[in-house]
């Protein structure tokens, strides 16, 4: 039984690490839209399965797009 648990707990591979990009750019808001909620949060990683050094990467540049208003803070239904 302990092993069925296991199965349905599969780790999820960071896309970034294994497209091997290196840095993250703000600028390309399509990639990052992929990472946000409905309601415009950044996705945990436990959620995209993204690293850890990623994850922060990622955080970064959804605020610095946010601050260059390329992203909404909040998304309207």
């Amino acid at each position: 039984m302990a092993k069925d648990l296991k199965d349905l707990k599969k780790k999820k591979n960071c896309t970034f690490c294994s497209d091997k990009i290196d840095t993250l750019d703000y600028k390309d808001v399509s990639k990052l839209k992929r990472y946000l909620s409905e309601a415009g949060k950044i996705l945990p990683r436990r959620i995209t399965g993204t690293c850890a050094k990623h994850q922060r990467m990622l955080s970064n540049a959804v605020k610095k797009a946010r601050e260059a208003a390329l992203l909404d803070y909040v998304f309207e239904n």
